[in-house]
């Protein structure tokens, strides 16, 4: 699963990265945070049909359209491959509203006692960009909440001795093929939700502050022990 990540980059950073646009006004007042959990605000990039990029912010916890009340749906800030294509929460989405998420770290809990969170990046240094999707929720009075999930996948070998399962992280090459809303085969798509290559993620153990949303700071990613 991942339920806690970093993300300190600048929103005009990361749209320069993934080649994305702003809408003017959609960043004012963004903070940077070593410790966001489900229900805060994320960023996701979507395409249009033409292939123009867009970067925007989302609550972390997908809401489908048909809900009747967003506090009622609970726990859906992962989404796990194997079943999007099925789930009723998750298959429409699947279908037609891909995108990419990214982060400059995220945490995993080894098992233990007490548990040990770790903090991974990629061993390159840029930001991990995971495959996610999006979901649009109107109020009664019309108001629109966008939401979004992470999806996650089996552990790969950066994993190992931490957890059993892991976000879909995808390489740029793999980008323009996950946003394109032509791209409705099943078997396709699923293709790309696997772990990835060894080497591509680094981690180190760091402080338990990390469990409480209510601590943030650049310390929390630092290595301890």
């Amino acid at each position: 699963m991942c339920g806690r990540i970093a993300l300190y980059s600048e929103p005009r950073r990361i749209a320069r990265m993934m080649e994305a646009g702003i809408i003017d006004g959609e960043f004012e007042g963004w903070r940077p945070s070593w410790n966001l959990g489900p229900t805060r605000r994320i960023l996701g990039v979507s395409s249009s049909a033409e292939g123009e990029r867009t970067l925007s912010s989302y609550r972390w916890g997908l809401v489908p359209g048909w809900a009747k009340d967003p506090a009622a749906i609970k726990s859906t800030f992962n989404a796990r491959a194997e079943t999007l294509a099925t789930k009723p929460m998750f298959r429409n989405a699947f279908k037609q509203s891909r995108i990419l998420v990214p982060v400059d770290a995220f945490y995993e809990w080894k098992a233990g006692t007490p548990r040990q969170p770790h903090a991974f990046q990629r061993a390159d240094g840029e930001p991990i960009v995971f495959a996610g999707l999006r979901a649009r929720w109107r109020g009664p009075d019309d108001a629109v909440l966008r939401t979004a999930t992470i999806i996650t996948t089996e552990a790969g070998p950066d994993m190992e001795g931490i957890h059993n399962r892991q976000p879909v992280v995808l390489e740029r090459e793999s980008w323009d093929h996950w946003l394109d809303p032509e791209a409705t085969d099943r078997d396709e798509l699923e293709s790309m939700l696997h772990p990835p290559a060894g080497g591509t993620l680094q981690h180190h153990p760091v402080i338990r502050d990390v469990g409480n949303v209510r601590n943030d700071g650049a310390y929390l990613l630092e290595p301890i022990g």
